[in-house]
């Protein structure tokens, strides 16, 4: 007999709230989920496996709407396989660029880092400034 959980198991095993699992389901993007008898959602070891290839793409950055088309292309079977590669390396090339933009915000916060241990190696504070500035947003640019 083939193990399956319920949908609070599953949510506890994968880190994904019941109530994700029931949207990503009701979108397309977990089809396909088994029921019990009484209707409550059985999980299997596939279904887990997906989830967890779901969380790793959602932690990517991958959007939703690209996660429903992955899901709706698999659904379709092999003959979507080169489909499925192109979306796969069109987010690979997304990650990319986020690492290289993380990589360069990193590098200016180490220098900083790196200045301030030296002050603080000489025992010296930086006196304040006369005047706060005005709090700026950084934002580091996304490509969706």
């Amino acid at each position: 007999m083939t193990m399956t959980r319920t949908i609070q198991r599953a949510s506890a095993e994968t880190g994904v709230s019941a109530d994700t699992l029931r949207y990503y389901e009701r979108i397309g993007i977990l089809p396909g989920i088994a029921r019990s008898e009484s209707g409550h959602r059985r999980f299997s070891e596939a279904d887990l496996g997906w989830i967890r290839l779901v969380q790793c793409l959602r932690a990517t950055g991958m959007p939703i709407e690209d996660l429903h088309s992955y899901a709706l292309l698999m659904q379709e079977g092999e003959s979507t396989a080169p489909a499925r590669l192109e979306l796969l390396e069109n987010h690979r090339r997304r990650i990319k660029e986020d690492l290289r933009e993380l990589a360069t915000a990193l590098e200016l916060v180490e220098q900083k880092i790196a200045g301030y241990d030296r002050l603080l190696a000489r025992g010296l504070t930086a006196d304040p400034p006369a005047h706060k500035p005005a709090p700026r947003k950084v934002r580091v640019r996304r490509s969706d």
